[in-house]
């Protein structure tokens, strides 16, 4: 499987490429970015490294980079600027990701490719790309809450001291202030959450409220965030490349599920080789199910506003 990740010179993109090859599953891993040096540094760092972790094949350049690729990620993005307001930024990026979906459209690209949007505002992006490229709607997925999800078990589990593969929550909706996170089904080793030593509904509140800022923190303390977001981008990746038809928070376009349509969301999907291939719906706390339908007010509002407007 060949994998294309536009922005591969980027913070996002190139820790992306380092966990692809750390995964040892994907066979071609080309990365594509307008920044010519910074690309090809890049790929000539994972290609130093290559005799110890796994035999791929790495390549920097341009769009032609995403010719033939069986998953096209596109990890390329603005960062906010100083004063400049969320939908401002929204503005720009949409305008950048419509070039770069133009460059994609010119070179040409697989009609079984999946095209995996991670560039923020992820949801609204990858509405925008089912809407422009003439693939499938399942053949588009975005991040969505995958990466919010991680963060969650993963600092849950630091807090009560519990391995951090055996924490199950997830997280639906937006990509953004509105999510969803699902305590209603959360486990740990198979037993409820809340039967768990140590668990209490302040803890709870505490990591919520630590992972609806852990973003930002990270942006703060580091600039960007990286290692965690380029596990994520691999562990989707892996699920499409073996066709592992596993449950994932990723952003698909919605028929129906949990009364969602025409807006890109996080609810549990089933990811494989052709995609976002079916959701499935659990059953969920009154004020979780308002307020995913909530989170997709919230973006269906921002798609008018910047894709109608």
């Amino acid at each position: 499987m060949k994998v294309s990740i536009i922005g591969g010179g980027g913070l996002v993109g190139s820790c992306a490429a380092s966990a692809l090859q750390f995964g040892r599953i994907v066979r071609e891993i080309a990365l594509v970015d307008v920044n010519q040096d910074l690309v090809e540094g890049q790929a000539l760092d994972l290609l130093h490294g290559a005799s110890l972790i796994s035999d791929q094949k790495i390549t920097a350049g341009g769009p032609e980079g995403s010719i033939g690729a069986d998953v096209i990620c596109i990890t390329a993005g603005l960062r906010r600027k100083p004063d400049e307001s969320r939908l401002d930024l929204i503005n720009r990026n949409v305008a950048l990701f419509r070039s770069l979906l133009a460059d994609l459209k010119k070179v040409g690209y697989k009609k079984d490719a999946i095209v995996f949007v991670v560039s923020n505002p992820v949801d609204v992006l990858t509405y925008l790309a089912v809407h422009e490229l003439e693939l499938p709607p399942q053949q588009i997925i975005g991040l969505g809450t995958v990466l919010d999800t991680t963060r969650l078990r993963s600092m849950l589990a630091q807090r009560i001291d519990a391995p951090p593969s055996q924490v199950q929550v997830t997280i639906f909706g937006e990509h953004g202030d509105s999510m969803v996170p699902i305590w209603s089904n959360a486990q740990v080793a198979g037993l409820p959450l809340e039967k768990y030593p140590g668990v209490t509904p302040q803890l709870i509140a505490e990591v919520e409220k630590k992972t609806r800022g852990s973003g930002a923190e990270v942006i703060k303390k580091k600039g960007g965030a990286g290692f965690a977001v380029g596990a994520s981008i691999a562990d989707v990746i892996h699920a499409i490349a073996l066709d592992q038809r596993r449950i994932l928070p990723v952003s698909s376009l919605q028929n129906g599920a949990y009364g969602l349509t025409d807006v890109a969301i996080s609810v549990p999907t089933v990811v494989g080789r052709q995609g976002a291939m079916s959701h499935v719906e659990v059953d969920l706390w009154p004020k979780e199910l308002a307020g995913l339908q909530r989170s997709g007010q919230v973006l269906r509002e921002t798609i008018d506003k910047v894709l109608h407007g």
